[in-house]
């Protein structure tokens, strides 16, 4: 599998690692020989994720619990991966919140909240990261947006918003880094079956069979779905690959968006 990915080996940071999409990133490039920084806000599951890597792959995992708007840590917490892994080759910026809430319920503190983890940490990583990106042969970054990126949400503007940012940020990004071979890529799920969608969409197996029933391919995604492109975007398969995205939604986008469920 190292061999079909083309993988340079080369450490990662994966953000939000410690359940859903962030773990199964984790989880997919240490499966083809890259050590992994498992950060999330959570110390305990970046832990579990960690000890999982060391025990299904044999591969360095050092887990850490990091939160991505306290921009004054970053830096730290990169020299800590540098130290036990050795020079960062890529980033995958999965943290990220809902904050769903109608807006007549909407805070500044709501906003502030959501932006600053899916959207203002993002190109704060790429700038702690900007040393070891610069000096690696191969370095990627790669983000999780989402079918958010493309369509609006009802009562989730803080998430939508953050989500067409990252397209934004992604594009400048890569052209910004193109003169130092560094591709800056996105990957945009549709409905994967995490905690997040649960406790928003799915928690019961109504809405959970309507979730799958307007979705071209007739079933929620899988973590591993979304992990999967993104190792992709991180291997050397995608070495003239920069500033765009892959969807991987079950065909939600083709259909032109999912219809409203309940």
């Amino acid at each position: 599998m190292t061999d079909l990915l083309s993988s340079p080996g080369t450490p990662v940071i994966v953000t939000g690692a410690g359940s859903g999409i962030g773990r199964a990133c984790a989880r997919a490039l240490a499966e083809v020989g890259r050590p992994v920084a498992v950060w999330d806000l959570d110390g305990e599951g970046a832990a579990a994720t960690a000890r999982s890597i060391q025990d299904d792959f044999g591969q360095t995992a050092l887990a850490r619990a990091v939160d991505v708007r306290a921009t004054a840590e970053l830096d730290g917490a990169v020299a800590e991966a540098r130290r036990g892994l050795g020079p960062i080759g890529g980033l995958v910026h999965a943290a990220g919140v809902s904050g769903s809430c109608p807006i007549d319920e909407l805070t500044e503190e709501a906003w502030d909240f959501v932006l600053d983890v899916n959207l203002r940490a993002f190109p704060l990583l790429v700038r702690a990261l900007l040393g070891d990106l610069r000096a690696t042969a191969g370095a990627a970054v790669v983000g999780i947006g989402s079918i958010a990126s493309f369509l609006g949400y009802e009562h989730m503007v803080p998430y939508t918003a953050s989500k067409s940012g990252m397209m934004g940020v992604t594009r400048s990004l890569a052209l910004t880094l193109a003169g130092d071979g560094v591709r800056v890529n996105m990957v945009c799920p549709g409905n994967i079956d995490t905690p997040m969608l649960n406790a928003r969409a799915t928690a019961t197996p109504e809405r959970r069979a309507a979730f799958e029933r307007h979705t071209p391919l007739g079933r929620l995604g899988r973590p591993e779905d979304i992990a999967s492109a993104a190792r992709f975007l991180l291997s050397d398969q995608a070495s003239y690959v920069t500033g765009t995205y892959l969807l991987v939604d079950g065909g939600i986008i083709a259909q032109g968006g999912a219809p409203r469920v309940g």
